[in-house]
């Protein structure tokens, strides 16, 4: 029996295990990268380790997240990166050189190659064949020191794309309706690959649109060929030695196969408060709009912005509507300003923004009270466009240039001919932007700098015996990282002060838990289903790490943050009879009384409700190997103790 692509891609690099779905595995990892909203962190663990240089083939560090500058804080921070990325072997793409998605496909990413970074949209390079996966800070830290990186073994979904796409339906309708269809959870535990005639008729840029929002399915990743698409684009960025074809065999096996037919597919639009709550733009109907932002690492590449330039040229935005634009990189925003195409956004009363992730991350842009705003972007959960009662959709480039337009949500199909956008033979190549790290003999001498803001990481205990706590919080299904640890240009800042952090932790959903925690000491968080889901942030264990809490007991948890947990040294369980959540009250005493050897000898875990004499089986999916990393309390105690 052959392989598949994702197959082939862990075949290549596996060092540990055996891929058989639904076991852990171990593989080398070939690049990495870093933003600023995570790396500061990532890298004090770096540093922890004791590891002189960088054991990668590639490692980079971008600033792209916290680039509202209004106080010292961030500034530090990106100090502090640079001057770690150029002692210890890293690359430094300075602020404005763009969104690492987007730059990282442009500039770095090689099919065939692993790349892990500390941001979930990292499956970006899946668009030219990488085995590309979002990790925890920790985690990279890790595969940056030359540790392996461990996952479970994925199952493997093909997607079939038939046909091509009608004018105005874009890449960005063909993961809506893949959501439409999969769920934010119907991802989990599989490589989405995608196969079949559609897929020569996608650019790279519409690729990695699809392989970059395949994150919000909980997929482990998604990935495309590499193929003469694949090659013309690195030809055209200069790179072409960097290509490699990459396909699957014809006869190899998928666990599940879905259809989809391009030739019928609509413009498509996802609905408040979730990316699969999708709907076509025609039935959804010409609601008012307040707000639309075009950019992310999303729909922030050249061609997008071309699109978007084109639908503006010599007309006006609705004068009830703000459009902000950001492209997605130096690169995009200079060939734009040389082609023209940044003139006719202007001239249409665009906003144009930094290339950097901007609203996309609640860093600037939110929209007014109760404002309806159409975005490019990735998630639309709620709140996190800074505006708490705001209603976001996700839309394609070409429904929001339309609507931004009309003033109201629009079918760009209205609008007549659509318009034809080619990529270019050859890119504007300037890597002025990304500074090279120092040479090893010349590393030693380099200080690194840290500001006041940046603070120690929390240190975690090893495993207790027992652990009598309270239910700090109960909370319900699809809590995402932006529930546990909001993001926005108020809170980013302090991403390397985890005490500061910590009081904003889950204030959406209880307003006093910091401060009930504190009051405890210590604390058990009760959850639903596809607890964790969205941003790969490790802040949103760190943080409950610092308040205390012991162990978070879910239906089911998200990839990342699970992985993020057992990290941190906090114990990830679920119910085995998931009706035992509803007899769990926020504020019930509770006890795991021998957890300790239970998980040393992977027994059977009761938990016991002291409030209501009752108990509960809890079951825990976990390897040896972290097994091992919880009774130590997290992974850097387990690295220092294995590494003696």
């Amino acid at each position: 029996m052959g392989y598949t692509i994702g197959e082939k891609l862990i075949k290549a690099h596996l060092v540990d295990g055996e891929m058989v779905p639904g076991q852990e595995i171990g593989i080398r990892i070939d690049q990495t990268l870093t933003q600023d909203a995570t790396g500061t962190m990532a890298y004090l663990e770096f540093e922890a380790m004791g590891v002189e240089r960088v054991k990668t083939e590639l490692s980079v560090a971008y600033i792209d997240h916290n680039t509202l500058q209004t106080g010292f804080e961030n500034a530090d921070d990106h100090r502090f990166i640079q001057s770690v990325a150029n002692k210890h072997g890293i690359y430094f793409s300075r602020p404005g050189n763009g969104i690492c998605h987007q730059v990282h496909l442009e500039r770095f990413g090689k099919p065939g190659k692993t790349l892990i970074g500390s941001d979930s949209h990292t499956p970006t390079g899946g668009g030219i064949g990488m085995l590309a996966i979002g990790a925890g800070g920790l985690d990279v830290a890790v595969a940056m020191g030359g540790g392996t990186y461990y996952i479970t073994m994925p199952k493997m979904v093909r997607i079939n794309l038939k046909g091509k796409l009608q004018p105005w339906v874009a890449a960005k309708d063909i993961i809506l309706e893949v959501l439409r269809v999969m769920s934010v959870k119907g991802g989990v535990g599989k490589i989405i690959e995608y196969g079949g005639e559609g897929v020569k008729t996608l650019s790279v840029p519409e690729r990695a649109t699809i392989t970059n929002m395949g994150a919000e399915l909980g997929a482990t990743t998604s990935v495309f060929p590499s193929d003469e698409v694949t090659r013309a684009f690195l030809k055209a960025q200069g790179r072409e030695e960097d290509w490699a074809e990459l396909k699957a065999d014809d006869d190899a096996h998928y666990d599940e196969v879905i259809e989809i037919n391009l030739n019928t597919l609509e413009p498509l639009a996802a609905m408040p408060h979730s990316p699969d709550n999708v709907k076509k733009v025609s039935e959804i109907g010409p609601i008012k709009i307040n707000q639309v932002c075009i950019g992310s690492c999303t729909n922030s590449s050249l061609s997008d912005m071309m699109k978007v330039a084109a639908i503006l040229k010599g007309k006006t935005v609705h004068p009830d509507v703000s459009l902000a634009i950001a492209p997605g990189s130096m690169q995009v925003l200079n060939m734009i300003a040389r082609n023209g195409a940044l003139s006719d956004m202007i001239s249409a009363g665009a906003r144009i923004l930094e290339s950097a992730c901007g609203p996309c991350i609640g860093m600037g842009q939110s929209p007014c009270s109760e404002g309806i705003s159409l975005r490019t972007f990735n998630r639309n959960f709620e709140g996190r466009s800074g505006t708490a009662d705001a209603g976001i959709y996700l839309v394609s480039p070409e429904v929001a240039a339309a609507s931004a337009l009309t003033g109201v949500l629009t079918d760009p199909r209205t609008l007549g001919e659509a318009p034809e956008i080619a990529l270019p033979d050859r890119f504007i190549i300037n890597d002025s932007m990304v500074i090279p790290p120092a040479s090893p003999e010349n590393a030693k001498e380099i200080k690194v700098f840290r500001g006041p803001n940046i603070k120690p990481f929390p240190v975690s205990e090893a495993m207790t015996e027992n652990i009598e706590a309270k239910a700090i919080l109960k909370v319900g299904d699809n809590i995402t990282t932006d529930h546990i640890m909001p993001a926005g240009a108020k809170i980013l800042p302090y991403r390397s002060n985890i005490p500061y952090l910590s009081q904003f932790c889950f204030r959406q959903c209880d307003p006093n838990f910091a401060e009930n925690c504190k009051k405890e000491g210590k604390g058990i968080i009760i959850g639903g289903a596809n607890y964790g889901q969205g941003s790969s942030r490790e802040h949103a264990a760190l943080v409950p790490l610092y308040l205390g809490i012991k162990a978070v007991i879910t239906k089911s948890f998200a990839r990342i943050h699970k992985a993020n947990l057992v990290n941190a040294g906090i114990i990830p369980l679920t119910f085995v009879n998931e009706a035992d959540y509803n007899r769990i009250d926020q504020g019930d005493e509770l006890a795991l009384n021998g957890i300790r050897a239970a998980i040393a000898g992977a027994g059977s875990i009761r938990l016991t409700n002291i409030s209501k004499n009752e108990e509960y089986d809890l079951a825990y999916d976990l390897s040896d190997r972290q097994r091992e990393m919880l009774l130590a309390g997290g992974l850097l105690n387990y690295t220092r103790e294995t590494s003696k």
